[in-house]
């Protein structure tokens, strides 16, 4: 077995949630790698909104996804907070939401995801799920961020509805370094 990084581990539930025609959520845009396999997966038919506050994670993004010939039609680049999700989807209607927390890889580490607005965002994304959507986490809390956003997630994740949601927590056990936790939440 290779090794499997957290981004191999939530893209492994990704691929089996979204289908052609659905609309889905890049909470935090970066690269853009999560909008790309979004906006593969949803097809022609479907959608993918991406967000992020840097200039720099959108014109990476657009790059990344004009270089992959994916068609402008299938999502949307906003240069937003992830903390407004809600503004841009219908409640019940998202078949899969992404967060990777944390800092812009190669960007400045002082423009990282804080726990408030990720909380709002979680808060909000979580109704805009349609039943059996998918929201995924992947927390980075090494080095110089992230413990208190880390602390924040997984408390108020703890603390969701059983009969609504299930919270899938997974971690690398045995690598030092704090090593990033890959998180599932599935609306039920």
């Amino acid at each position: 077995m290779n090794n499997i990084q957290a981004t191999d581990w939530y893209r492994f539930f990704i691929k089996q949630q979204v289908k052609p025609g659905d609309l889905c959520i890049d909470a935090t845009m970066g690269n853009g790698n999560d909008t790309l396999l979004l906006c593969r997966l949803a097809g022609p038919s479907g959608h993918c909104m991406a967000f992020d506050i840097q200039e720099e994670a959108l014109l990476r993004t657009k790059s990344l996804l004009e270089s992959e010939d994916i068609p402008d039609s299938t999502y949307t680049l906003l240069l937003e907070s992830h903390e407004n999700i809600d503004l841009y989807a219908k409640p019940e209607s998202i078949s899969c939401i992404v967060f990777n927390l944390g800092y812009l890889p190669s960007g400045d580490h002082m423009l990282a995801t804080k726990p408030g607005s990720t909380l709002a965002a979680i808060k909000q994304g979580l109704p805009l799920l349609k039943k059996g959507g998918l929201m995924t986490l992947c927390i980075y809390s090494g080095g110089d961020s992230g413990f208190e956003e880390r602390d924040a997630v997984l408390d108020y994740l703890k603390k969701l509805p059983p009969k609504q949601y299930l919270v899938i927590v997974s971690q690398y056990y045995n690598r030092p370094k704090n090593p990033p936790i890959p998180v599932l939440v599935i609306r039920l």
